[in-house]
């Protein structure tokens, strides 16, 4: 019998369950049918590999020989089909961007076509910063364009290579005719009694925003998560006030102005494979992805209802 990779998944379970029963259980199967697999491997092998006894099973020496081998061997081959599986599924051509929500995804998409006449650009969005990282991963998109509050680290920090695209502060939405839409900035304790609105996401923000209150003094009574455009509304008609990135377009019925202190940041980053076939064009998508976040800053810093983004 030639030894295969599922025996070598065998014995590692059976030495991590430290029993025949555990493991048969985990592996999904019975347990006679285990014992009578290991016996073969260990027959092919030329000796058994764990001494049984009434506490479960221990490795002989064969088995640690084999035991060491099998845990280098298992996650190299496990890495190789990863890698194999993701640059399948990537293209040599063309650029797939994930992104959340904001208006810093079509930028970039904008500056890519004006760059790159004639270049396909495919995009991706979720509400899961996640998701869209995992989806880099393992090969489904080339990029991941997304955003953490303060110096939270980005998912999948092993896996992706991540750049900062620019870092900003985070600025209140109020409705044209609040009360406190005059001021040029404004002190989070000034919004204590308000109701909020907020897109979801899977990130640390909401954990962020929470504790800047509580800093503050307070913990906000109402919080509405909803998409962009609920929340846009329910600025606009007053029914709460909303927290949005400084890239945020001018709206009509809202005005953006900064928090006093700065007390949350949001950095906008750029994330990829490092072994991927994306890995070749990330300083160019880098690049435009920071152009973009300057187009939009001009925008909204010559634009009357927005506080200097």
């Amino acid at each position: 019998m030639d030894l295969e990779l599922r025996h070598l998944k065998i014995i590692r379970a059976v030495a991590d369950a430290g029993s025949l029963t555990r493991a048969a259980t985990r592996l999904g199967l019975a347990q006679p049918a285990l014992s009578t697999q290991l016996k073969r491997i260990e027959r092919a092998l030329g000796g058994p590999l764990f001494d049984r006894g009434r506490d479960g099973v221990r490795a002989t020496a064969l088995g640690e020989l084999v035991l060491d081998r099998a845990r280098v061997l298992l996650p190299a081959v496990c890495e190789l089909q990863e890698e194999a599986t993701r640059f399948a599924r990537q293209g040599t051509a063309g650029h797939r961007i994930g992104g959340t929500h904001g208006p810093l995804l079509g930028g970039l998409v904008d500056r890519l076509a004006r760059q790159e006449p004639g270049v396909p650009v495919t995009t991706y969005t979720a509400w899961s910063e996640r998701e869209i990282a995992g989806s880099v991963a393992d090969g489904r998109l080339d990029f991941a364009l997304i955003g953490v509050c303060g110096e939270s680290p980005p998912p999948e920090p092993g896996r992706l290579a991540w750049r900062e695209v620019a870092r900003d502060p985070v600025y209140v939405m109020l409705a044209e005719d609040h009360p406190l839409a005059r001021r040029a900035a404004i002190e989070l304790t000034e919004l204590a009694a308000e109701a909020w609105t907020d897109v979801p996401g899977d990130g640390c923000f909401g954990d962020c925003f929470a504790a800047a209150c509580v800093r503050a003094g307070f913990t906000p009574a109402c919080v509405y998560e909803a998409d962009t455009a609920s929340c846009v509304h329910l600025v606009q008609v007053g029914r709460a006030v909303g927290l949005c990135r400084a890239t945020f377009p001018a709206t009509p019925g809202v005005v953006t102005r900064p928090l006093a202190g700065n007390p949350l940041v949001w950095r906008h980053l750029l994330g990829w494979h490092p072994a991927g076939q994306a890995a070749a064009r990330a300083a160019h998508v880098l690049a435009q992805a920071r152009a973009a976040h300057t187009e939009a800053m001009a925008r909204a810093a010559t634009t009357p209802t927005a506080a200097h983004p």
